[in-house]
C-alpha cells in the first residue's frame, strides 16, 4: 500500500511538471507565432515588437544577413524591395510542429516547420521549410533574439 501510495505522489508530481513545462514552452513559443501572425497581415510594428531591439536574421533574400539594432526594419524593407523585383505577392508563413525545442534558464533553442505560401507573377507557390529561432527571456516576457530561415527553392502549387 505504501509503493501504491508512493507511485501515485510520484505519477502526480511528474504530471505537475509536465503541466510546468507545457505551460512554459507555450510562453516561449507565444513571441513566434505572433511575429508570424503579425508578417502575415502585413503589421511590420507588431512583429518587430516580438523580436529583441537587436536581433540576428538570416534569410533567403539579398543580403541574406541582418544584425543589430535596425536589422529587423532593415530586412522587411529588403524582403519587401525583393518580393517586387520577383512579381511576388500574397506572403503568408504559416508554422508547422515545433521540432525542437531548447530551455536553458534565460534562453531558448526551438526549430519550427514553416510552408512559405505565395504567388509570383499569379502563380502560386510554395516552400516548405524550418524556421530556427533563438530566444531570450527578458523582464517583458520571451522575445526572439533571432532567427533562420532554411528551405528548398519554392515550387508551383499543384
Amino acid at each position: 500500500m505504501k509503493f501504491a501510495v508512493l507511485g501515485l505522489a510520484c505519477l502526480a508530481a511528474a504530471a505537475s511538471a509536465s503541466a510546468a513545462v507545457a505551460a512554459g514552452n507555450a510562453a516561449i513559443e507565444a513571441p513566434i507565432h505572433q511575429f508570424i501572425d503579425d508578417f502575415d497581415k502585413g503589421d511590420a510594428t507588431g512583429a518587430a515588437a516580438t523580436h529583441l531591439p537587436s536581433v540576428s536574421i538570416i534569410d533567403e533574400v539579398p543580403p541574406h544577413l541582418w544584425v543589430g539594432p535596425k536589422a529587423f526594419a532593415t530586412w522587411a524593407a529588403d524582403l519587401a524591395k525583393d518580393d517586387m523585383a520577383h512579381g511576388i505577392s500574397e506572403e503568408a508563413v504559416v508554422l508547422g510542429a515545433v521540432k525542437r525545442e531548447v530551455v536553458s534558464g534565460k534562453t531558448a533553442y526551438l526549430v519550427f516547420a514553416a510552408t512559405y505560401n505565395f504567388k509570383q507573377n499569379g502563380m502560386a507557390m510554395h516552400e516548405p521549410a524550418q524556421m530556427t529561432f533563438a530566444m531570450r527571456k527578458t523582464a517583458d516576457g520571451w522575445k526572439i533574439a533571432g532567427w533562420t530561415w532554411t528551405g528548398p527553392n519554392p515550387t508551383p502549387v499543384k
